[in-house]
């Protein structure tokens, strides 16, 4: 990769998080940290915003208007080939927000690339089994109250087809079983539990903080798993 495309390429990722520390960026570039110092440095010098704070790392300031993203052929072609599987593996929710983000990368893509990736999609088929036909729309929900850390109210009904309502503090999603799973922080069992979204009835956001101060990671659910990854 040049410089200049390695430059762009910090810009991006800059313009994606909220803050990024110089090791992330030089192990996504594969350069030294001091490589990073120089490349940051010289985003400066073209007057472009990028401040540091302690602890946290580098960020844009806000404010800073960056142009439209471009795409090549080769980024746009794997979004495509990800519909498929958003299609296949999301619910209605996720399908609805994905096409929308799809069509405006289509948006900025010249008249020839539209036409190459529209006669792609006709050459990509994903066969999906009966089972994960997944038609409820909670997953878009459910992502919105992990990140806000907001309560969320479901009826859910179990294995013996026992309806009850809940009010849990959700900490991840997991994809195992062929099915999605809402991992959560149960005020009524109080204790972490494994929600199949196959069989919940109604979910809402309560747009209520959690209640609960601390939450184990994810990652150390997932050891709990009856399932080897």
């Amino acid at each position: 990769m040049n410089r200049i495309d390695r430059l762009f390429g910090i810009l991006t990722l800059l313009q994606s998080k909220k803050y990024i520390t110089a090791e992330k960026i030089a192990e996504r570039f594969n350069m030294s940290v001091r490589t990073v110092y120089r490349d940051v440095k010289a985003l400066g010098e073209q007057g472009i915003p990028v401040s540091f704070e302690q602890h946290k790392g580098y960020y844009l300031v806000q404010g800073y208007f960056l142009p439209p993203v471009s795409f090549n052929m080769e980024e746009a072609n794997a979004l495509l080939l990800v519909e498929s599987l958003v299609n296949g593996f999301a619910d209605n929710s996720i399908r609805s927000h994905y096409s929308t983000a799809l069509t405006k990368v289509k948006a900025v893509l010249k008249s020839s690339q539209k036409e190459k990736l529209e006669s792609l999609n006709q050459h990509i088929k994903l066969q999906i089994p009966e089972r994960l036909s997944f038609n409820f729309e909670y997953l878009s929900l459910i992502q919105h109250a992990i990140g806000e850390k907001n309560l969320i109210e479901l009826d859910y009904k179990n294995n013996k087809e026992e309806v009850s309502k809940r009010e849990v503090e959700p900490i991840g999603l997991i994809f195992y079983a062929f099915s999605w799973h809402l991992i959560a922080w149960c005020h009524f069992r109080n204790q972490y539990r494994d929600f199949n979204l196959t069989r919940i009835i109604c979910l809402k956001n309560l747009d209520i903080p959690f209640r609960k101060t601390q939450h184990m990671p994810l990652s150390d659910y997932m050891h709990l798993l009856p399932v080897n990854y």
